[in-house]
């Protein structure tokens, strides 16, 4: 083996250890944040596989920038549909804290709402 191509793999094995450690370590609270962050990033990966497909250098380069732009949208759109799943969470469990604050009046019959 070259010595670049074992440079470049002592960097990818490195790059997955850091990536993993620090992926584990984030909390809960922080993890929607983050996906938007992630979004954002991919996003711009959308946009440069765009640009990649629409050169038209050759034949090779525009299947490549489709497949691009097909795994691109894939990761936008599923870390948008996880995005809003997180977010619809935390608005239920709000609203949830909410509603069991309300206390019925001492001595007040439950009322079964489903009658109404």
């Amino acid at each position: 083996m070259t010595d670049e191509l074992v440079f470049g793999l002592y960097i990818f094995a490195l790059a997955t250890f850091v990536g993993y450690q620090v992926i584990s370590r984030v909390p809960p609270l922080l993890h929607t944040p983050l996906m938007s962050g992630t979004n954002a990033i991919s996003g711009i990966s959308l946009v440069g596989s765009l640009v990649a497909a629409g050169s038209k250098h050759n034949q090779v380069s525009t299947i490549l920038g489709f497949i691009a732009v097909c795994a691109a949208t894939t990761n936008v759109v599923g870390g948008f549909m996880i995005t809003d799943r997180m977010l619809r969470m935390f608005k239920a469990t709000r609203s949830l804290r909410a509603s069991d604050s309300i206390a019925p009046p001492t001595g007040a019959k439950p009322t079964n709402r489903g009658d109404a």
